[in-house]
C-alpha cells in the first residue's frame, strides 16, 4: 500500500498526523508546500492525500484542483484553520473527500483518513481489475467472425450491444473491444446490472453526494466517472430497473448525468458496451425493457456463439484452462487422453466456457492421475446430466469423503443433531449419479468405499425412525461443515484458498462461514 501524504506549512500539524497514522501502522510522507507535492506527483502518488487549504505559495485547492486532473479517483482531504463557507464550498467543488477543521481531534482525523483509504482501495481493486484481460481462444468459424467484428468495431465509439448465451464469454470480449480501441490507456470498468441490489445501483452506476442519503457520509464517484475517457460495460442490461433505464437513457442521449443528491451536472466521456442473454426485443414487447433505450443500445449488435456451436475449439479452451488452473496451485497441468477429449467435445454444456473453466478446475483438483481418462470425469458428466452445480457438488462431496474416511473415528452425522450448525447444505439435491466418483477417489486413497455410506445410511435411518423432520438439511449442515473445516486445514486456515480447492467462490465460502460458524479462518 502507497503511503499518506500530509501536506502542511506548520511542522506541528505535520507532526501529530504522523504520530497518529505511525500508530495505525500507516505509512506516511509529508511536504512543507503545495509545490513539493506537485513535483513529487510527477513521479510517485500517494493513497491518500491531507493537505492544509492555505499555504504560502500554491494554495491547497490548487493542489487539489492539480490532483484531480491527473489523479480523479485520489481521495483528498482537506484541513483548514479558516472554517468559513466559501472554503467548504470551494473544497468540496474541487472533488475533495472531505473537509476538516482546525482545531480537531485526532483520533477524528485518523478516523476520517481510514475512510478515504477505504474509498482509495475500493478504486485501486477496480482499476486492477480493469488491466487484467484474459486471452480469447477460438478456431472456429463462429469465432472467427467475432475476432473480424472486434477489429473492425476497434477504432470506433459506437455502442456495443453483446448477446449469447449465459457463460459464453461476454465480458472478454468487452474488454477486448476496449484493449484494441483507442481508450485502451484509459479505465475499463464492468459492472453486473443484475448483481447490484436496485436501491444501490443508481449510486453505483452515477454516484453520490455527502448526505444523499442515510449513510453516504462521503461523496462517492459512480462507475461512470471511474470509466471517465475508458468504456463502461453493463452486463446483464435486460435485468436493469425501468427506472433506472430512463437515466441511462440520457447519458446515452446528450452525455450528462447528476449524481444521486446532485444539483451540478457531469459531463460523461465513456463508451458504453452493454451484455445480455436475454432477448431484448421480448422484453421491449413485454413492456419491461423501454424500446428507446434498446435503440440507443443496439447500434452494433455482436452475437457470440454457443460453446456447442464451436465444439472444434473444446480440446483448444480445455487445455488452456487446465494449464491456468494447474499454474494457480502450483501443480503439474492435468493431461487428458484422447478418448477423453473426443468424449469431452460430444457433451452437452450448458453453461458454455464458464462451464468448462469449472470443469477444468475440478479435473486439476479430483482426477487421480496426470492422465485423464473418461472414467475420471465427473458421473453426472458421463450420463449426460452434466451442470455447473453438480461439478461442483461432486468436488465438493469427493474432497470431504477422502477426508473422513482417512479415520475409522470419522462418522458422517457425528455431531449430535442440536449442535449442527445453521445454514443450507451443499449436498442438498446432489443426484446419486455423483456416488461411484466419490468412491473411485476414496477406493485410490486407501479407504473402504463402503463405509462412509453405510455411516450415512446408518445415521440417517436412526433419524427417520426418531421421526426427525428435515433430515437432509440436518445432515447436510454437519456434512458441509466438516467439508469446509476440512478444507480449511488443509489450507492452514486460508479461505481463499479453501474455496480454490473446493471449486467454489470466495463469496460463496465466506457466506458459509459466518452461517456455520467456523473459527480459526485467515484472509489470504
Amino acid at each position: 500500500m502507497k503511503p499518506i501524504w500530509i501536506v502542511d506549512d506548520d511542522e506541528s500539524i505535520r507532526w501529530v498526523l504522523e504520530k497518529a497514522l505511525a500508530r495505525e501502522n500507516l505509512a506516511t510522507r509529508s511536504f512543507g508546500n503545495a509545490r513539493d507535492a506537485m513535483d513529487a506527483l510527477k513521479t510517485s502518488t500517494p493513497q491518500v492525500l491531507v493537505s492544509d487549504i492555505r499555504m504560502p505559495g500554491e494554495t491547497g485547492l490548487e493542489l487539489l484542483q492539480a490532483v484531480k486532473a491527473s489523479h480523479p479517483g485520489l481521495p483528498v482531504i482537506i484541513i483548514t484553520a479558516f472554517s468559513d463557507l466559501d472554503s467548504a464550498v470551494a473544497a468540496f467543488q474541487g472533488g475533495a473527500f472531505e473537509y476538516l477543521a482546525k482545531p480537531f481531534d485526532v483520533d477524528k482525523a485518523v478516523e476520517l483518513i481510514r475512510r478515504a483509504l477505504e474509498e482509495s482501495l475500493r478504486e485501486a481493486s477496480v482499476e486492477q481489475a480493469s488491466t487484467e484481460t484474459p486471452e480469447i481462444l477460438g478456431q472456429a468459424p463462429a469465432m472467427q467472425d467475432v475476432f473480424r467484428a472486434i477489429g473492425r468495431l476497434s477504432q470506433s465509439n459506437v455502442t456495443v450491444l453483446i448477446t449469447g448465451e449465459s457463460g459464453s464469454g461476454k465480458e472478454l470480449v468487452a474488454r477486448a473491444l476496449h484493449k484494441h480501441s483507442p481508450r485502451a490507456s484509459q479505465p475499463f470498468i464492468a459492472l453486473n446490472t443484475a448483481a447490484i441490489p436496485k436501491d444501490l445501483l443508481e449510486s453505483e452506476l452515477f454516484g453520490h453526494e455527502r448526505g444523499a442519503f442515510t449513510g453516504a457520509q462521503v461523496t462517492r464517484r459512480g462507475r461512470f466517472e471511474q470509466a471517465e475517457g475508458g468504456t463502461l460495460f453493463l452486463d446483464e442490461i435486460g435485468d436493469m430497473p425501468f427506472d433506472l433505464q430512463t437515466r441511462l437513457l440520457r447519458v446515452l442521449s446528450d452525455g450528462h448525468f447528476y449524481r444521486v443528491g446532485g444539483h451540478q451536472p457531469l459531463k460523461a466521456n465513456v463508451r458504453v458496451i452493454a451484455a445480455t442473454h436475454q432477448n431484448l426485443e421480448q422484453r421491449v414487447k413485454d413492456g419491461l425493457f423501454r424500446e428507446d433505450l434498446f435503440h440507443r443500445l443496439n447500434v452494433i449488435r455482436l452475437r457470440l456463439p454457443s460453446l456447442r456451436e464451436r465444439r472444434e475449439d473444446i480440446p483448444l479452451l480445455t487445455r488452456y484452462f487446465l494449464s491456468q488452473s494447474a499454474k494457480q496451485l502450483g501443480v503439474e497441468p492435468k493431461r487428458m487422453s484422447e478418448s477423453a477429449m473426443q468424449f469431452l467435445a460430444t457433451r452437452e454444456l450448458p453453461g458454455n466456457v464458464r462451464q468448462l473453466e469449472n470443469l477444468c478446475n475440478w479435473i486439476t483438483v479430483m482426477a487421480p492421475g496426470q492422465t485423464v481418462e473418461i472414467k475420471d470425469l465427473p458421473q453426472d458428466l458421463i450420463d449426460e446430466q452434466g451442470s455447473e452445480p453438480h461439478l461442483v457438488a461432486a468436488s465438493e462431496m469427493a474432497l470431504t469423503m477422502a477426508v473422513s474416511s482417512s479415520s475409522a473415528a470419522t462418522q458422517v452425522g457425528a455431531l449430535p443433531a442440536a449442535d449442527a450448525p445453521p445454514g443450507g447444505a451443499l449436498m442438498h439435491g446432489m443426484p446419486q449419479a455423483v456416488a461411484p466418483n466419490v468412491m473411485s477417489y476414496s477406493a485410490a486413497n486407501g479407504a473402504d468405499k463402503e463405509s462412509w455410506l453405510s455411516l450415512l445410511e446408518s445415521e440417517a435411518a436412526q433419524m427417520l425412525s426418531s421421526g426427525q423432520s428435515e433430515v437432509m438439511d440436518a445432515l447436510g449442515r454437519q456434512f458441509e461443515s466438516t467439508l469446509i473445516k476440512a478444507a480449511l486445514k488443509h489450507t492452514h486456515g486460508r479461505k481463499n484458498d479453501a474455496a480454490v480447492r473446493l471449486g467454489i467462490g470466495r463469496n460463496t465460502i465466506t457466506r458459509k462461514i459466518q452461517e456455520l460458524g467456523i473459527s480459526g479462518v485467515k484472509e489470504d
